[in-house]
């Protein structure tokens, strides 16, 4: 197929308002020149509030025209043809385009959304060809088909219904979405969701659709014109030029004794044994879950094939193969000498993230709690040399899992307080996410920005990780908090002025503004800083949205919120916990 890109965007009263509009025409113009070169890139773009518009992109035509699609209800794509043309042809109109759709809608007093009707109608556009399909979408979906209500209000009214209802916050409001995201799989379309709002949106419904094309979701909330356009711009550049395949398959194939299970992950399944992938990216992870069902002979081998059947962005049809050769034991010892505790912890966070549209919260902290105190007790049981039954002994590649597990539970997708749409997109971030950020997702790194100039250089441009503690945090300090996808910085009540005036340009720390910009200011620790955050964005391939907290505000309680090893309230201390999980691990030995 063709490299398509068509883009969808929300030209509501609200979108226009808040900057979202002017955010994204300014980003997609701003890639334009990013996406793959020669003739096969082909382009198209539409926008919507309570009707949606298509514009003609036809060179012979003096400027794009635009054709409105009223009907939201049975919709349909007007003239197939030149709605989708190759970007080369199209180019000029495109970013004259792009600059004038912001001022073309100033002055709409139009509130509704037609998110449904509009992204079926640019499917149907995109029907013959497949490819990417990117939607800036402000509001939440009022009108024409899939519309929603605002339910979490509702679901707020009714808190004696109690936890069954906050689930079902958790879940779809219906069957509409998930239906369209099957047939546009069915041909090829990947959707990817970039939400750039004030309000609730019901994520847990939208992001349907990204999640069964092998999309993602990206959420920018509160959404700030100040600091998210450079965030939504960088998100994506990378978004359509990281390495990347479209209409792909995938099976993974075990030797004798072995097999699948289930897969998880971002896709649309139509037959047990292959997924199928509109889009596939190096960021996404697949979780497969295998069961043996025949005795191993120990010192024997056994094999894993995985097949990726998928199409380049220059459509080239090929085929990587990944084996992997594993010898099989019968002594414990030997499995937790080797274990690898950041598959193993990827694999606990999207189970535990699976559970929770379902299950009371409680309920699946429990289960992760269960499953950590197991795997101890059986290391405990089968592997440890005859010792006091005082001690904790946990095995030396596992060690820090009781930390991690805590991280877990502490997590906004397991805590009781929280936003409904928050625990939908950490449930839905969760569900792709690649096996090396599960761990800073629950264990965020926290570093010392103050002294960044005076720390010895050991060759590595981020100083010492901090452990998240609040003994660890003075109030002379600056941190920097980050789990791959936000950045908190902390600036403590008795910092000194000086480095804040270095830092961020103003003397007085309440004259900094709390969605951070970064900026490079003329001295060695402003630069150090930012060296620092770049080095922290290419690492994790995310552009971190930058937030400021300061002691004594809301702002300064989320910071504290991760510390994990402190006793909060939605927690123990990490100590606590370790002599829990021992207390639990003595009970199932006597």
């Amino acid at each position: 197929m063709p490299a398509v890109f068509f883009f969808l965007i929300d030209v509501s009263m609200n979108a226009i308002q808040t900057g979202a509009t002017a955010a994204a025409c300014n980003a997609i113009n701003q890639v334009i020149s990013d996406l793959p070169e020669g003739p096969r890139t082909m382009v198209g773009i539409a926008t919507f509030d309570s009707t949606i518009h298509f514009y003609n992109l036809k060179r012979a035509l003096q400027q794009p025209l635009m054709l409105i699609v009223p009907d939201i209800q049975d919709v349909y794509t007007p003239l197939e043809t030149d709605v989708i043309v190759q970007l080369s042809e199209c180019r000029q109109h495109l970013e004259l385009l792009l600059e004038s759709i912001p001022t073309m809608f100033q002055n709409s007093k139009t509130a509704e959304s037609c998110f449904g009707a509009a992204i079926k109608a640019a499917f149907l556009a995109m029907k013959s060809t497949g490819g990417k399909l990117l939607v800036f979408q402000s509001v939440l979906p009022s009108v024409g088909i899939g519309a929603l209500s605002s339910r979490e209000a509702e679901g707020r009214t009714s808190i004696s219904a109690g936890e069954r209802e906050t689930n079902k916050l958790l879940q779809p409001a219906d069957k509409t979405l998930k239906t369209m995201a099957i047939e546009f799989a069915e041909y090829q379309v990947c959707v990817d969701l970039f939400i750039t709002s004030q309000t609730y949106v019901d994520i847990a419904s939208v992001s349907v659709i990204p999640r069964t094309t092998g999309g993602q979701v990206y959420y920018y909330y509160p959404f700030s014109a100040l600091s998210d356009p450079a965030k939504l711009y960088n998100d994506l550049r990378w978004n359509v030029t990281r390495p990347q395949g479209y209409e792909a398959f995938m099976r993974v194939r075990c030797s004798q004794g072995i097999q699948v299970q289930e897969y998880s992950g971002n896709f649309c399944k139509r037959i047990p044994t292959d997924i199928d992938l509109p889009g596939i990216d190096c960021d996404k992870s697949i979780l497969v879950t295998l069961k043996h069902d025949d005795k191993m002979q120990d010192g024997s081998e056994c094999a894993f094939q995985c097949a990726l059947l998928y199409t380049t962005v220059y459509g080239q049809r090929r085929i990587r193969v990944t084996n992997l050769s594993l010898p099989c034991t019968n002594m414990l010892s030997n499995l937790f000498r080797a274990a690898d505790l950041d598959t193993q912890f990827a694999c606990f966070l999207k189970q535990a993230a699976s559970e929770i549209p379902t299950s009371p919260l409680m309920q699946v902290r429990e289960q992760v709690t269960n499953l950590c105190i197991n795997i101890l007790l059986s290391y405990r049981k089968f592997c440890a040399t005859v010792s006091s039954s005082g001690q904790l002994i946990l095995p030396e590649a596992l060690k820090l899992l009781p930390l991690y597990t805590l991280g877990l539970i502490k997590s906004p997708g397991l805590r009781n307080d929280g936003r409904v749409d928050d625990r939908s997109f950490w449930i839905n971030y969760v569900s792709s996410l690649p096996t090396p950020s599960a761990i800073p997702l629950v264990y965020p790194r926290m570093i010392a920005i103050h002294d960044l100039i005076s720390k010895q250089e050991d060759g590595s441009l981020i100083p010492p990780i901090i452990p998240l503690s609040s003994e660890h945090v003075s109030d002379e300090g600056i941190y920097l908090l980050e789990n791959g996808e936000d950045a908190l910085v902390y600036i403590g009540g008795l910092a000194s002025s000086s480095t804040v005036q270095q830092l961020f340009g103003f003397s007085s720390i309440d004259e900094v503004h709390s969605q951070l910009v970064l900026q490079q200011y003329d001295n060695p620790l402003s630069k150090k800083f930012n060296d620092v955050v770049n080095e922290i964005r290419r690492q994790r391939c995310s552009y971190l949205r930058l937030k400021l907290c300061k002691k004594g505000d809301p702002s300064g309680l989320l910071f504290f919120s991760y510390m994990v090893e402190d006793k909060t309230a939605s927690g123990p201390s990490y100590v606590e916990f370790l002599v829990h999980i021992h207390r639990q691990i003595q009970m199932k030995m006597s």
